[in-house]
C-alpha cells in the first residue's frame, strides 16, 4: 500500500471548514448511529415511566413530566445532529466530544424516573437536578464543537458564536432553576425563559448570522432514523403486552394484540416514509425550522403510543389503576396527534394544500373514535386496538391509490 494514502487512514485532527451540502452519497455514519443508541435509552425511560404514570392515574402530571424530558432528549439530539450534518470531521477530538456528549445523555435518562415521580407523587419541588447536569455536559460539549467551528472556519465564525453565546446562556438558567427549589409549577413556568433561548438562538443564527452548511438528504436521514427508534417503543409496548397474555399460553388474544400493536407500528412507518423530505429540503432549505422544530411533538407523540401500549400490558396483568376507556385513549390519543402532526408537517413542508387530505383526516378519525366507542361498548382491549390499528393504513392506503399523484406535482413544483 502507497504509504500517501496512510495519512486518510487515521482518525487525524481536522479543520472543520465545514462541509459540502451537496455532497453525493452523504448518509450517517456509524458514529451518529452508535450516538443515537443512547437516544433508545432516554426515550425507552421517558416511555417507561409514562406507562407507569398513566397506569397510576397520575394524567395530567405524567403528560407534563413525559413533555418535558421528550424536549430535553429530543433537543439534545437535534443540536447534534444538525451541528454533524455541517462539520462531522470523523477525527478523534470530534468521536471524543460526541463520546462525552453520550455520556451526558446517559446521566440524564438516568434523572428521568426521579424527576417523573417529583411531579405525580411529591408535587412540592421538581428534582430534575440529574436530568439538568446530563444535559448540562450534553451542552457543554456542543459549545466545545461550536469553538471548533468557529476557530477554524473563519467566514461562519459569526454564526458559531451565536451557537455558543445562545447554549451558555440557558445552560446557566436550567441549572439556576436545578438549583433553586421553587414549586414544580413555577419551576416548569421560569423554564419557559431558557427554553426560548433554546429555540430562538439557532433560529437567530441560522437566519441572521449566515448560517451552516448542512446536507438536506442527510438531515432528512437523520430524522427518519431517529423515527424509526422511537417506534421501537411501540414494538416494546406490543411485546410487554403479549407477555402479560402469554402467561395462560398462547391464546387468539395474543395473537390479535401481536397483529394490532405491529400493525400500528408498521404503518405509521410506512406513512411518515411517504414525504420526499430530502428532496424539499434541498430545493428548499428555508422551510427546514417547522421541519425540524416540529418533529420535536412527533418524536414525542411516538414514543407515548408505545407507552400507551404498555399501559395495555398494565391493564392486561389488572395492576392499572384505569378503566378499559381510559386505556384505549392512552394510545388512541397519542396516534391522533401523531396523525395530525404528520399531515399539518407536510403541509408546512410542501406549502401545500389537498383536499383528497381532509377525507383520509375523517376517514382516520373514524377510526380513532371507533375504537374509543368500542371500548364504551365493553369489547376486549384487543379489538379496540386492532380498530385503532387501522388509522395509519387510512393514509397509507390513501397514498398508494391516489396521494402519490400530489406528491408527484410536490417533486414537480420544486424545479420550477
Amino acid at each position: 500500500m502507497p504509504e500517501s494514502t496512510a495519512p486518510d487512514l487515521r482518525h487525524r485532527s481536522r479543520r472543520m471548514l465545514g462541509r459540502d451540502p451537496h455532497e453525493a452519497h452523504r448518509v450517517a455514519t456509524p458514529l451518529e448511529l452508535l450516538f443515537d443508541l443512547t437516544f433508545v435509552v432516554a426515550f425507552g425511560t421517558a416511555a417507561s415511566e409514562l406507562a407507569h404514570a398513566l397506569a397510576e392515574d397520575h394524567v395530567g402530571a405524567g403528560i407534563v413530566a413525559f413533555c418535558f424530558a421528550t424536549f430535553g432528549i429530543s433537543w439534545a439530539w437535534i443540536n447534534f445532529t444538525w451541528f454533524a450534518s455541517a462539520y462531522d470531521t470523523d477525527d478523534w477530538i470530534y468521536r471524543l466530544t460526541t463520546m462525552l456528549q453520550m455520556v451526558g445523555v446517559l446521566v440524564f435518562a438516568l434523572g428521568l424516573k426521579p424527576m417523573f415521580k417529583s411531579v405525580y407523587e411529591h408535587g412540592d419541588t421538581l428534582d430534575n437536578d440529574l436530568m439538568v447536569w446530563g444535559y448540562v455536559v450534553m451542552r457543554v460539549a456542543m459549545v466545545f464543537q461550536w469553538w471548533r467551528a468557529g476557530r477554524h472556519d473563519v467566514s461562519r465564525r459569526p454564526v458559531c458564536q451565536t451557537y455558543i453565546v445562545s447554549i451558555l446562556a440557558a445552560q446557566v438558567l436550567w441549572c439556576t432553576l436545578a438549583l433553586v427549589d421553587l414549586p414544580v409549577g413555577t419551576t416548569f413556568a421560569a423554564m419557559a425563559v431558557p427554553f426560548l433561548i433554546e429555540i430562538c438562538g439557532p433560529a437567530y443564527a441560522e437566519l441572521r448570522r449566515g448560517g451552516t452548511p448542512w446536507h438536506p438528504h442527510h438531515v432528512a436521514e437523520r430524522y427518519g432514523l431517529m423515527v424509526i427508534i422511537a417506534l421501537g417503543e411501540g414494538m416494546i409496548g406490543t411485546m410487554a403486552s403479549i407477555s402479560a397474555l402469554a402467561e395462560g399460553g398462547l391464546t387468539w388474544d395474543i395473537g390479535l394484540f401481536a397483529i394490532s400493536g405491529t400493525a400500528l407500528t408498521f404503518g405509521i412507518w410506512w406513512s411518515y416514509f411517504v414525504v420526499p423530505t430530502g428532496d424539499i429540503l434541498h430545493a428548499r432549505p428555508e422551510r427546514s425550522f417547522s421541519f425540524g422544530y416540529g418533529h420535536m411533538a412527533l418524536f414525542g407523540s411516538i414514543v407515548a403510543i408505545g407507552a400507551g401500549l404498555h399501559v395495555g400490558a398494565y391493564y392486561l396483568e389488572h395492576v392499572a389503576h384505569l378503566s378499559l376507556v381510559a386505556t384505549v385513549l392512552t394510545v388512541a390519543i397519542p396516534v391522533a396527534l401523531f396523525t395530525l402532526l404528520l399531515y399539518g408537517g407536510y403541509a408546512a413542508l410542501t406549502r401545500t394544500f389537498d383536499t383528497f387530505h381532509l377525507v383520509l383526516l375523517v376517514v382516520s378519525a373514524a377510526a380513532i373514535a371507533a375504537s374509543v366507542l368500542m371500548a364504551t361498548a365493553d369489547v376486549d382491549l384487543v379489538w379496540c386496538l386492532l380498530v385503532l390499528s387501522l388509522t395509519p393504513w387510512v393514509t397509507v392506503v390513501g397514498y398508494e391509490t391516489a396521494g402519490y399523484r400530489h406528491n408527484a406535482e410536490v417533486l414537480e413544483g420544486l424545479h420550477r
